[in-house]
Order: C-alpha cells, then sequence, then structure tokens
C-alpha cells in the first residue's frame, strides 16, 4: 500500500512474503498466473507489490481467489461461536471484530500467513498526532477522520463482546486482560489497527446468485433500504497487495460466482507493476483512507465548500434551515446541501463544467433582493443555475476567505517541498518527515484548485470591483488572500 505502511526487517519481510505465498497457493482453488509474482518494493516506498515476469496481454487472468478463502464474517468460525451477536454490529464492525479474533489467533488462525503480511503501524490519519493535523491547515479531510466516532463505536460495540468472551479473544497487545483503562486502550489501539487494514485493504463483497438465493427464502422484510445496500466486506488475499495508480491502473478485480478473478485490462508489459485503482479520489481522501500521497490522483483534488461557511460570508446569521427563510426555501426544493464539492478545472473547463449546479443556486438564491426572493417563494420557483456578477462576486470573496484559512502560500508550500525532497533525496522520507510532505502536497492541491477557480471568475466580476481591488480599497483580508 505504498508508503502508507512500515514493515520489519529484510529477513523477516522476505521470509513473511514466501510463507504467504506458500499459504496461498495450497489453498485449493486458489490459482496464481505463473506470469506474476509478489515483489519487495520497499526502495520505492511501495511496500508489497505484485510483478510481471513476462508480458501478460489484455484480459488474461493474473489469479483467482475462492469465495470461501475471503476473511470475512461468513467464512469465519467466530458467526458460530458467537452467534447472532456478529451479523448485528453491521460490515464494518462485525469484520473487524471477526479480524480481531483471527490475530487474536496467532497461528492458531486460518490466516495467520495472510495476517502476517498486512501492516500493523499507518500513516492515515487516524494515527497522526495534533501537530501532525495542523499541517492540513484549511483542508475539509480534517472534518472526516472521525476518530472520536470510532472511538465511540468500538468502546460500545466491540470492547464489550471482547471482555465478555476472554477464551475467545486473548490479550495480545502486551497486556495481561483486557480489562480496566490499560487494557481499554490496548484493545483500542489493536481495534483502530484493524479498521485501518479494513478501510486501506478490504472490498465490497458483493452475494453470489446462490447468497441471493438463501436471501431471499429468508424474507428478512423488516431490512431498512439502507441496511440492504450496505454490501458486506470482506480482506481478499492477494488482491490487496497491489497498489493503486489512477493512470498506471492495468487490472481490476471480478467478482464471480465461485471466485473473485483479477485480469488485466491493458496489456502489461515484463517487469512493469500491476496496479488496481481507488477511482476518482483527490489526494486529500488518498491520505485519509489509505496513507499515502501520489501526484497521479492530483487530477481529483476538490476544495469543499461547507454550507456554514457560505452563509457567513453572505451575513446570514447562521446555516440553521429552520430560521433561515431562503435556506429553509432551497430544503423544501430538495436542493440544499450541507457542503460542495468543486472539483479541479481541466486545461479547458469553464466554470459550468466545475460548479455544481446547486451551489450556483444557493448563491443566486442569497443574492436575491427581499422583493425577489418573496417573489420566488410565493411561486414556489428556485432560480435556474446560472452564473452573473452578483453570484460570481460573492463566490470569488468565499474563495478568497477559503484562501485565507490556509496558513501558508503555494509558494511557501512548493519551498518546503524542495527543501525536504532536494535532488538525489531517497525516494521514501522518515516519520514525521514523511507526513510533512503528504500534508504539503494535500493542502497544494487544493489552494491550486482555489487558485483556478478564482481565475475563472475573474472575467464574471464588475469592473468597478476590480479598479477598487486594484487600488487597494477593498477588504484588507481579501487583499491578503489575493496574494496567497
Amino acid at each position: 500500500m505504498s508508503s502508507s505502511t512500515h514493515f520489519p526487517d529484510p529477513s523477516s519481510f522476505q521470509h513473511q512474503s514466501d510463507e504467504f505465498v506458500a499459504w496461498l497457493e495450497a489453498n485449493p482453488g486458489v490459482k496464481v498466473n505463473p506470469k506474476i509474482y509478489l515483489a519487495d518494493l520497499r526502495s520505492t516506498g511501495a511496500g508489497r507489490g505484485v510483478v510481471a515476469r513476462t508480458s501478460i496481454p489484455e484480459g488474461e487472468e493474473l489469479f483467482s481467489i475462492p469465495r470461501n478463502l475471503i476473511l470475512a464474517v461468513q467464512n469465519s468460525e467466530l458467526k458460530s461461536l458467537l452467534g447472532q451477536e456478529v451479523d448485528t454490529l453491521g460490515p464494518w464492525l462485525s469484520l473487524m471484530l471477526v479480524m480481531l479474533y483471527e490475530y487474536s489467533q496467532g497461528s492458531n488462525s486460518r490466516w495467520a500467513p495472510y495476517l502476517r503480511v498486512l501492516p500493523t503501524r499507518f500513516d492515515t490519519l487516524m494515527f497522526w498526532s495534533p501537530a501532525e493535523l495542523r499541517e492540513l491547515q484549511a483542508s475539509a479531510i480534517l472534518d472526516k477522520i472521525g476518530k472520536q466516532g470510532a472511538d465511540k463505536s468500538i468502546l460500545e460495540s466491540i470492547v464489550p463482546i471482547v471482555r465478555a468472551n476472554p477464551g475467545l479473544f486473548p490479550p495480545v497487545s502486551g497486556v495481561t486482560s483486557y480489562e480496566g483503562d490499560a487494557g481499554a486502550a490496548a484493545l483500542l489501539e489493536l481495534a483502530h489497527i484493524m479498521g485501518s487494514l479494513i478501510m486501506a485493504y478490504a472490498f465490497d463483497i458483493e452475494k453470489s446468485e446462490h447468497e441471493e438465493d438463501d436471501a431471499e427464502d429468508d424474507d428478512e422484510s423488516y431490512m431498512t433500504d439502507d441496511e440492504d445496500e450496505q454490501l458486506p466486506k470482506g480482506m481478499v488475499p492477494l488482491a490487496d497487495l497491489l497498489n493503486a495508480d489512477a493512470d498506471r491502473n492495468n487490472a481490476r478485480l471480478f467478482q464471480e460466482e465461485e471466485c473473485l478473478v483479477m485480469k488485466a485490462i491493458k496489456p502489461i508489459h515484463e517487469g512493469e507493476e500491476i496496479f488496481n485503482d481507488y477511482g476518482e479520489i483527490p489526494r486529500a481522501d488518498l491520505l485519509r483512507r489509505y496513507g499515502y500521497v501520489t501526484d497521479n490522483y492530483a487530477q481529483y483534488d476538490v476544495i469543499e465548500l461547507p454550507l456554514a461557511d457560505i452563509c457567513q460570508v453572505a451575513g446570514l446569521p447562521n446555516s440553521d434551515v429552520g430560521s433561515q427563510p431562503r435556506l429553509e426555501f432551497l430544503e423544501e426544493n430538495d436542493i440544499l446541501d450541507d457542503g460542495y464539492v468543486i472539483p479541479r478545472p481541466g486545461p479547458n473547463a469553464s466554470l459550468q463544467d466545475v460548479l455544481p449546479a446547486e451551489l450556483v443556486v444557493l448563491l443566486t438564491t442569497l443574492s436575491l433582493t427581499p422583493e425577489e426572493f418573496e417573489q420566488r417563494r410565493s411561486k414556489n420557483k428556485p432560480p435556474k443555475p446560472s452564473m452573473d456578477s452578483n453570484q460570481a462576486s460573492l463566490l470569488y470573496k468565499i474563495l478568497q476567505i477559503k484562501q485565507m484559512q490556509y496558513g501558508s502560500s503555494l509558494g511557501e508550500d512548493m519551498q518546503l517541498l524542495t527543501h525536504l525532497t532536494p535532488p538525489n533525496a531517497p525516494a521514501s522520507l522518515d516519520g514525521s518527515a514523511r507526513r510533512l510532505k503528504m500534508a504539503a502536497q494535500v493542502r497544494m492541491g487544493e489552494k491550486e484548485v482555489l487558485q483556478t477557480v478564482l481565475a475563472l471568475l475573474e472575467p464574471l466580476l464588475p469592473s468597478a470591483s476590480l479598479k477598487r481591488s486594484a487600488n487597494g480599497d477593498v477588504d484588507s483580508r481579501q487583499s491578503k488572500a489575493a496574494r496567497v
């Protein structure tokens, strides 16, 4: 998983890889193409990865993993040992509990050789210190880490089950018991490791036709739509050891009736690494979920504007829908969102290409005079998503203030990166320097999006505003933001 992970010494690293491959190939139903092998890519900061021994044509099967080898709730004996208790936890917590159980079994676990090649330390944001998180500055990703919520879920749902079944969950974290504060802290840390593995490695496992037929026979009509949409998660040996790359993606996992099959989706040359793809996610989410950053995902960088920030700049006292008629009007018409995402504009992109229609409607609604708004509300007719100078001026100010919230300029960030990675520097940085670099890359990407969108807005601004800005008569905070 690229630079998100930390691994043991070289001899242990290779021994664990060899044991894993031997275990994998000894399982009935596993098929591994002899044209591929598990490689040690730590010299490039990529940990383990899968590489082609010889050229592989498009469409060729790389490996096949039977469904019964997936580390998942339905395949672990814990489900029968605990019964219905596991099923009530939902996809994330149930798999976390199963992984805690299998990890606690040590060599007795069916998946022991597989668990040993998975990392136990991460660079995902869940494990960053407060000082390290501050390096992300104004990135909206800080609001998505969810550590407090995760702690609460683990302490309320996982810890009681583990404590009630000490025979199934012997302590493995340097404590003699999971009771007391020290035991809870050790268990919480171990659970976060399992949760991070799930976030970085697990796949949503689609049901086979046989499983779907069984589910229909059970007639679980009490299930809500939300519950029905939540696919179970599973750890797929070997499939999750592929590194990911948005540009060099050359393989994809296909879920078939009896097995999960990784296939080449383009020709792969001898010596090339085989890459999966995470989809179109910004580098901030790449860092949050997988603990690393790569420039190949820079094209998906975004900025996020919370509704509360927009309302504050627009002069509304708050973003409480019930107390703000304009927001209530949009809410009633199913237009209002809690926040708005603006993607990185492409080379020839226009404002229409990058601005969400709902954001433009919000800006227009907030720019209406009281008389215009009352007329719209009386007819229950929201504005159309079209930009003029009023909306452009409001959005320009919102983006400038967002720009000010970052504690450094784009130029300063570029200097920092040059300092961290001078010519002939090692491919992989250690410790805090690595996290500092990744934080800088994330915030730089967001500042580049801000800068580009501000430039796209300028032609729509009233000429008088531009003149005042040039003469320094605008709010000093905006003048400072424009220079960042």
